[in-house]
């Protein structure tokens, strides 16, 4: 499960960098505190279907698009 949460929060940085948004930024887009978008990024928290969705929302990506690829 970790390894998938690892990847997640990589797939999760790449999207966001993409778009130039620093990490606080985004964060606070999404209504979420900057520490805690670190650990979904580094893949050390399990996150929520609603966290997910508000940041594939900010993302403009679907939920599933941020789960392709992902072993």
């Amino acid at each position: 499960m970790q390894s998938i949460l690892i990847e997640l929060g990589n797939r999760i940085r790449e999207l966001r960098t993409k778009r130039g948004l620093s990490q606080e930024a985004f964060a606070d887009s999404c209504g979420i505190n900057r520490s805690h978008m670190g650990e979904v990024e580094r893949g050390e928290t399990n996150l929520t279907f609603a966290t997910l969705y508000i940041i594939s929302q900010k993302l403009e990506v679907s939920v599933s698009a941020l789960f392709k690829g992902i072993a």
